[in-house]
């Protein structure tokens, strides 16, 4: 029977065609990635050999390269450490290994990364320089007319930072001559694998695309089936394969290969494998076994120094054996296990001592030294063979290499396991830390800062507090509060708690009794003490312990604690947001001078944030797209300072009028719903239909942080509003003020926007009643209890305007300067709480007969230009709000008769909606305009098409209230064909009612205002 690695590639003709299109795109200069999935054996690695093969004749170049499976642990950038070495050796032609020679010399991080040794400390700066290195020696390697196809298996094995470069190569692709083919095992994939949050993330990019290959149907297996046999098989034997493999491929190979005996053999497929194994020769299993112990691949004389220990194997010959049974296959220095659940088998079979030897077998070989005096293999590798081998002080000791050797090439995930292996076998090991040279306590520290690095601030803070807990010397526990509490800072809610900020101060007072003068120690619990007392408004103790940490920091060189210091005295000093400015740039050049990343990143979000809180827009968003690129450098990229700038970002975007939805995907768990509440700015603007829904969705996460509650349900607000759910917006403002001011303040700021946003829905409700035609006859039931809610609304609304203003009193930020947003949502709360009352025909109690108050539409057109004014402070400022504005003053226009004022106003408010895709605005503009017969661009009358002139008339008569009769009365007709009338634009309406159809006419602009 032929084998399967000799017969034509069988079905998958319409998966050939798409990967070989991709790859004439990339000839092209259309990059791509295309995602391979599948279960095991379901042929994968057939279809892209078959594939490599017919793109290598096509004149392309193509590269294979691997993850591996190291169980907890793993080699960061593993495979594209792979493909460049592979390409510098001449894979890829020896033009373009030169290219990528050349490449690689002048690139330290690239250098760094191919190095086995990879010595010194790296520069944080590196990280994005060595993802854009890897990036750049694919692009060089690959040509017009002869593309690179870089294919990555078993992608479902891929470590942390491979994932990272994945990502990066997707987004960053351009006009390079390179596909990227990754495969994976789908049935490994399961929703919390590590690698399923990138699939998704992939897919929704535009040059990505996803094959799922299924199993073989009924025919198709058929085909195979006969090829393999080189003859169909007969009816009985095809349907027992068919039955037994489920058109899985490589289990139908190794049925077939079983021979006529298969009938008798076990069902499952690794049963079939072991069978099948167990009839070649005992030597041969002996040598297949210790390779299964390597994984699926094994460098050929690492593979014949490690069965050396098993003196009496003739490995030559078992080795010749498996190659010609096909079991191994060649693989350029490398043997393979012609599919992986053959090395799976394999290993599964070995006795727990068996196994524990064969690892063993490996540790000694590659624990030598190379030729460049660098042990043969990875750290990571020796940790692995180490602990499988049970060789404890050994895995110790290549875990902390590993950790280390992680550290330098920024892989902060990778790094923390190692750490976390080292800890977990700290006990086992009596002389761990004169192996290490350090004690457990140490490692703790270690691992709580690649935790907080990797974007993990709870396990951060469990690891730092582990490492306080087991230090018993009074000194060294007082010098450890300090990194204890920057830990606690990270997470999203923890001077929210109650208490936790006043033990907090009181642990570093107590601290600071006991730390010796001008000891790091001490500068930093100073440094950290001031940032801590700003939560609770003590400045002027704030500012005495920052300006003693600088002094003391710029003495004996402490550049970390003066980063800090600088940063938290920028923060008291933003009152002069020049100054602070200078003192943010200062910290960060000491941050930088210390290697400290994350005070680092805390110092570009406290520079962004300040000069977008001055109302220098511009500048800001400079700063804040300089700062996410320099996290991406760091591999800080969803640290708690990062998140915040993402955050600061979208509200960015917002303000400028740029309304595209982004997806969300790749966001990790800590950061996800945050973001989701950030980007409902956007998605209120636009009235996505499911918005109400989004934001409902936040509500259990309102306890997790606050600026959820902030920002997603005062977002949730507005959107109520516009759903015409004016009361439930209200109450959602109260509950999130009451809520915030639990955990928060008071006086939080946010409190001026929320009581806008629950005056408009306030008004808005108002203004629908009147609309509607709902108050009646005077002294009715009906205008009875109008008049009660709306006086209760107008209560309301006068309660909430006096908060607004307390609030900007009282609630002010640190240097006592309300900015300019502020200012203006102040402004707007005025111009809703005076719209509300016009709604309800009354002036508020403020506005006398002096003109104390200025009218409805002067106020609204005093809201536009704050919001006007912020757009000269920004350059081109809160685009929406200054629509949303305008939109409400041509209103108040209308209302005092200035028509051609109000047209101009509405004109310039549609077609500002209209650019940024505000869709609700734009049709509130269009329905005002139809409703007031305003000439606006695009604006038709919808009365031409919808109710006849006569029914207009009709509908605005019993939009006043009146009667049938009355209605006749005026009109000269007969009460029955008011009704008749009455009854047709119910109709035409889609209302149940009377005051339904007012209502409704009103909002599609068929009534006059």
């Amino acid at each position: 029977m032929r084998r399967s690695t000799t017969i034509p590639l069988i079905s998958r003709q319409e998966q050939v065609a798409s990967l070989l299109l991709a790859v004439g795109r990339a000839s092209a200069g259309r990059p791509g990635l295309v995602l391979v999935g599948g279960d095991a054996g379901v042929g994968k690695t057939r279809l892209l050999s078959h594939v490599a093969q017919a793109a290598e004749q096509a004149g392309a170049s193509a590269v294979v390269v691997h993850c591996v499976d190291l169980g907890q642990v793993g080699i960061p950038y593993l495979p594209f450490t792979e493909a460049l070495t592979q390409l510098q050796a001449g894979a890829a032609g020896p033009e373009a290994a030169a290219r990528v020679a050349e490449l690689v010399a002048e690139r330290p991080a690239l250098w760094r990364l191919l190095e086995p040794g990879g010595t010194g400390d790296a520069d944080h700066d590196e990280r994005l320089q060595l993802f854009e290195g890897i990036a750049r020696g694919l692009a060089v390697a690959g040509a017009p007319e002869r593309p690179l196809v870089l294919v990555v298996e078993d992608a479902h094995w891929a470590d942390a930072s491979t994932r990272d470069v994945l990502r990066f190569l997707a987004a960053r692709a351009r006009s390079e001559h390179v596909l990227l083919v990754v495969s994976y095992r789908a049935d490994d994939v399961d929703r919390r694998h590590p690698l399923r949050p990138l699939l998704a993330e992939l897919s929704r990019l535009e040059h990505v695309e996803r094959i799922d290959l299924r199993p073989f149907d009924e025919a198709e297996l058929r085909e195979f089936t006969t090829a393999l046999a080189g003859r169909p098989l007969a009816a009985s034997g095809f349907a027992e394969v068919l039955e037994r493999s489920e058109g899985n491929a490589f289990f139908a190979e190794e049925l077939l290969d079983a021979g006529p005996d298969s009938a008798s053999l076990p069902w499952t497929l690794t049963e079939v494998l072991r069978t099948r194994l167990e009839r070649l020769d005992p030597e041969v299993q002996q040598v297949l076994r210790i390779a299964s112990v390597a994984g699926r691949r094994v460098r050929e004389e690492l593979l014949r120094a490690a069965s050396a220990r098993w003196g009496t194997l003739d490995v030559d010959a078992a080795l010749r054996e498996a190659v010609t049974q096909q079991v191994l296959v060649v693989s350029g220095t490398h043997l393979e296990f012609r599919h992986a659940l053959l090395a799976e088998a394999l290993y599964a079979d070995l006795l727990p001592g068996e196994r524990s030897a064969v690892h063993r077998a490996y540790l000694a070989v590659i624990e030598q030294d190379g030729p460049d005096g660098m042990p043969i293999g990875s750290a990571a590798e020796r940790a692995h063979h180490a602990f499988e081998g049970h060789d404890l002080p050994a895995a110790l000791s290549a875990s902390r290499d590993a950790a280390l050797r992680a550290r330098r090439l920024l892989a902060p995930e990778e790094e923390l396991r190692h750490w976390e292996q080292v800890l977990a076998l700290w006990e086992s090991v009596p002389d761990a830390e004169e192996r290490l040279g350090c004690d457990r306590v140490d490692v703790a520290l270690f691992a709580g800062d690649s935790a907080a690095r990797a974007g993990n601030p709870m396990r951060a803070v469990k690891l730092t507090q582990r490492a306080a807990d087991g230090v018993d010397d009074p000194v060294r526990r007082a010098g450890l509060q300090h990194v204890l509490v920057h830990r606690y800072l990270d997470l999203p809610t923890w001077d929210e708690e109650p208490g936790q900020v006043e033990a907090a101060i009181a642990d570093l007072r107590s601290a600071l009794e006991i730390l010796p003068q001008r000891s790091p120690e001490r500068i930093w619990t100073n440094a950290l003490l001031a940032r801590v007392l700003m939560i609770p408004d003590q400045d002027d103790d704030a500012r005495e312990h920052a300006e003693c940490a600088i002094e003391e920091a710029r003495a004996v060189g402490q550049s970390g604690a003066l980063a800090a210091a600088l940063s938290t005295l920028a923060v008291l000093d933003v009152a002069d947001p020049d100054r602070a400015a200078a003192l943010f740039d200062e910290a960060r050049t000491a941050a930088i001078e210390a290697g400290d990343a994350l005070t680092e990143m805390r110092t570009l979000y406290s520079a962004t944030a300040n000069r977008f809180y001055a109302g220098e827009l511009e500048p800001a968003e400079q700063r804040v797209q300089h700062a996410l690129d320099r996290a991406e450098e760091l591999g800080l990229a969803w640290s708690a300072p990062t998140v915040n700038l993402r955050i600061l970002r979208e509200v960015m975007l917002y303000f400028r009028g740029d309304l595209t939805a982004r997806a969300a995907d790749g966001v990790p768990a800590t950061s996800k719903h945050i973001l989701d509440a950030s980007r409902m700015y956007a998605a209120v603007a636009r009235g996505d239909d499911d918005v109400i829904a989004r934001g409902e969705a936040l509500f259990d996460h309102w306890q997790s942080d606050g600026q959820i509650a902030l920002l997603g349900g005062g977002c949730l607000v507005d959107a109520l509003t516009w759903a015409g759910r004016y009361d439930d917006a209200a109450a959602l403002a109260v509950r999130i003020t009451d809520h915030l001011g639990e955990v928060w303040t008071e006086v939080f700021l946010g409190r001026i926007w929320l009581s806008a946003l629950a005056i408009a829905a306030l008004a808005d409700a108002a203004e629908a009643d009147r609309s509607a035609g709902r108050v009646g006859a005077p002294g009715s039931p009906a205008a009875t209890a109008v008049e009660a809610r709306t006086a209760a609304r107008i209560e309301r609304g006068d309660s909430l305007l006096a908060i607004a203003r307390e609030t900007a009193q009282r609630g002010r930020p640190r240097g006592g300067v309300l900015g300019p947003e502020g200012q203006a949502w102040l402004q707007r709360a005025t111009a809703e709480n005076a719209r509300l009352h016009a709604a309800a025909g009354h002036v508020p109690a403020s506005m006398d007969a002096a003109g104390d108050e200025p009218a409805p539409g002067l106020l609204w057109r005093e809201a536009a230009a704050a919001w006007q004014d912020t757009v000269n402070a920004f350059d081109f400022g809160y685009r929406y709000e200054v629509a949303r504005s305008r939109y409400r003053w041509a209103e108040a226009l209308l209302g005092a008769g200035e028509r051609e004022a109000a047209e101009v106003e509405a004109a310039e408010a549609l077609s500002e909606a209209q650019g940024m895709g505000a869709t609700p605005l734009a049709d509130a503009v269009r329905a005002l305009a139809r409703r007031a017969r305003l000439d606006l661009p695009g604006v038709r009358r919808a009365t031409a098409s919808t109710l006849t002139d006569r029914e207009e008339e009709v509908l605005g008569l019993v939009a006043q209230g009146l009667s049938n009769r009355q209605i006749g009365e005026r009109l000269f007709i007969s009460t029955k064909t008011v009704s008749v009338h009455v009854s047709n634009l119910l109709a035409k309406l889609g209302a149940s009612g009377r005051a339904e159809a007012v209502s409704l006419a009103h909002q599609r602009g068929l009534l006059e205002v």
